[in-house]
């Protein structure tokens, strides 16, 4: 758990906004199940930010101030993890390492003895009988510098104290007299102790703040992640590299559990085999971790000396991992294939099939080369009985959210009713953890609410320094944002809605039409090809990840299953706001000229061929476009940028997203700390150092 991670001085101008209360409260509803009480937003607004002003006064505004953050990473810890106020995190000024100070914050104002008691227990007018709050940080202080704390074993200085800000020294005298607790956690701060509190402030922080160290201690509480290509990049693609969370830690092992009683012993066969088909079903909205589950389950089951194929529905996801990783390595890349290779049963049957991105099952299998033989032959049954048929075992992931054409029929009613016609032992797992854009829950609800994907209001976006947004006026203004982040280093596309005509390459060089035209500002869509284009503009399949793919626009096939630091997200026209509700719309088209092959958008809306097809109803047309555009929209992992040809839509999103009035929060690639920083600049031979890095740290994919 925790609520904020700001400097300082970003908190006090997030609070200037009005949008620092507010976010807290949201966050705390998320993780606690209930609205944060009327004391406890006054608490935030009162005593964070005395905290904040005591530490731009102390001239230490970049020290990080971690709000709500669980004192340890212990599962044994349950729904109601050990809490610390505020983590102060910087650098030391002298020992030039993390330094960390753990912070009660207390609003009292008075506070009085006990009869016959230690000051471990003392009385608090309106508040009733208390601990010493150096009890409570002592648990804090040993749950925080444990092995299983946020830190781990990394050399770190760390205190605390407790900050009473409201009180004086008489006023509060039990709390520091001879007999109060002591400790490195046990020092008390009032009003007449500001002085020493701001020089105290200044002996254990250094003056440049603490951003390297806040990210090392998001990373090891997992809410940084590290994104599936970069982290199948880092290792050599047949290793276990992934460290999972949690709930998807258990989905593997309970895949694994339940295969070693089904699957022979390769090097002791039973005399009696056990002959039981088994079908695991892993669903999850985006970001839950469902392929990084599949890949580590891979990796473990080859290990294992397992024979198994990772399927997937989409070109993109299967084209970047071999690209990205598997250089040279024929075997790595013929692991990963499409559900449609399983037209002819493999003989004899793989011991494991992982299939990914399921919700983009077809009704059968289809191949537009095969020969009219093939045709006659293949895909006559369910895709999903190919599947099934291909394997012993057969894992399916799958999110029903995300489906956006209309022959995908992937579907928890069709995995059951599969599972039941085959006679199958069906195991269900469903993952609710979301760590993509960010590790932001905040940002997920805010796009399905600002979407009407659910019944939720939307609310304006706060910034919560996992995810940034902002929706700007012009296409120029967007693309100059995602290529300035690309030519620093993060990994930057431009996708859109396909709302306007996609030209198939021309000539013999294979040259892209300028297709999606907004005003004087025209760009082509990732090149319609197999091959690369005139002007090194890799092919459809790769384009997310090619460095000579950053001017192309992408669309919801090229993207879906990927992820890049910054996205920047052109909303078209076919789905654009009208009064108090979406108004979904599909578009028609023109020739350029009347010798010309080349279209150009006659009515906006929709040219997806599939999607504004006239046999797609209107309700499911209106699904599919949102559908695609909440893909398109958790795309980015750290910051998302939107725009809409369309004034009102514009309008709309901008109501919502707000202002970009604090520069500070961007996280541009140049802004962020060395830990952060994952560099995507091409490299000389134009290929990437596949070897895994030594002495790093543990890798981790969510």
């Amino acid at each position: 758990m925790l609520l904020l991670k700001l400097s300082a001085q970003d908190l006090l101008t997030l609070h200037a906004r009005r949008r620092m209360v507010p976010h807290l409260a949201e966050r705390w509803r998320h993780f606690r199940g209930s609205d944060a009480s009327v004391g406890e937003r006054t608490a935030w607004a009162e005593s964070l930010i005395s905290l904040a002003n005591d530490l731009v006064a102390a001239d230490r505004g970049n020290v990080e101030m971690v709000v709500e953050c669980a004192a340890s990473l212990a599962k044994a810890d349950g729904p109601n993890p050990l809490l610390v106020d505020v983590v102060l995190v910087g650098r030391h000024p002298r020992e030039h390492r993390p330094s960390v100070q753990l912070v009660e914050l207390k609003r009292w104002s008075t506070v009085t003895r006990i009869e016959r008691a230690t000051a471990d227990l003392v009385h608090v007018p309106d508040f009733g009988d208390k601990k010493h709050p150096a009890l409570q940080l002592r648990e804090c202080y040993e749950a925080f510098t444990s092995s299983k704390g946020p830190f781990r074993n990394t050399e770190f200085e760390c205190g605390g104290f407790a900050y009473l800000h409201n009180a004086t020294d008489d006023s509060v005298r039990p709390l520091i007299g001879v007999d109060a607790p002591t400790g490195a956690y046990a020092r008390v701060y009032t009003a007449d102790r500001r002085a020493q509190f701001l020089a105290d402030l200044r002996g254990n922080f250094a003056a440049e703040g603490g951003a390297s160290e806040a990210e090392t201690m998001l990373r090891t509480m997992g809410l940084r992640n590290t994104s599936l290509l970069d982290a199948m990049n880092w290792s050599r693609g047949d290793d276990t590299v992934f460290a999972l969370r949690e709930r998807q830690e258990e989905v593997a092992e309970q895949i694994l559990e339940a295969a070693a009683k089904v699957l022979p012993d390769a090097y002791e066969p039973a005399l009696i085999p056990d002959e039981r088909r088994v079908i695991f079903l892993v669903t999850g909205g985006a970001g839950t971790g469902k392929s990084a589950i599949g890949l580590e389950i891979k990796a473990r089951f080859e290990a294992q000396g397992r024979t198994v194929k990772y399927a997937s529905g989409s070109r993109a996801f299967n084209a970047a991992i071999q690209e990205h990783v598997g250089y040279g390595d024929r075997e790595f890349k013929e692991s990963f294939v499409y559900f449609s290779n399983f037209v002819e049963t493999p003989e004899p049957p793989l011991d494991v099939l992982i299939c990914d991105e399921a919700h983009r099952l077809r009704d059968r299998s289809t191949n537009r080369f095969w020969s009219p033989e093939e045709r006659e032959r293949y895909g006559k049954g369910p895709q999903v009985d190919e599947l099934l048929d291909a394997s012993r075992l057969t894992v399916f992931f799958l999110d029903e959210g995300q489906s956006v054409r209309p022959k995908e029929v992937g579907t928890v009613a069709l995995i059951k009713d599969a599972a039941e016609r085959y006679g199958a032992e069906l195991l269900e797992y469903g993952l609710r953890e979301q760590y993509r854009c960010g590790g932001s829950d905040a940002y997920i609800r805010w796009v399905h609410t600002v979407l009407r994907a659910t019944d939720e209001k939307p609310e304006p976006w706060r910034s919560d320094g996992l995810m940034h947004v902002e929706v700007v006026d012009t296409p120029e203004e967007l693309e100059e944002i995602i290529r300035t982040e690309a030519r620093t280093g993060a990994s930057a596309r431009m996708v859109a809605g396909y709302c306007w005509p996609w030209t198939d390459p021309v000539g013999q060089d294979k040259r892209l039409e300028a297709d999606v035209r907004i005003g004087d500002w025209h760009r082509p869509w990732n090149a319609k090809s197999d091959s690369f284009c005139a002007d090194g503009v890799p092919p459809s399949d790769i384009w997310s990840v090619h460095p000579n793919g950053l001017g192309q626009i992408g669309c919801v096939y090229t993207a879906q299953g990927l992820e890049w630091d910054w996205c920047g997200v052109i909303l078209g026209e076919d789905m654009v706001r009208r009064g108090d509700r979406w108004v979904f719309q599909r578009g028609k088209e023109r020739k350029e000229g009347p010798d010309s092959d080349i279209k150009r958008v006659d009515q906006p809306g929709s040219f997806d061929p599939k999607v504004s097809a006239s046999g797609v109803d209107d309700d499911d047309f209106a699904r599919l476009v949102r559908q695609a555009y909440q893909v398109l929209l958790t795309r980015a992992s750290r910051a998302t940028v939107l725009y809409s040809p369309d004034e009102e839509t514009r309008t709309y999103l901008k109501k919502w997203a707000g202002e970009v009035e604090i520069l500070g929060l961007r996280p541009t690639y140049a802004n962020l700390p060395k830990e952060a920083r994952t560099s995507h600049l091409p490299r000389a031979n134009g290929r990437r150092n596949r070897r895994r890095r030594k002495g790093g740290s543990e890798l981790r994919l969510f």
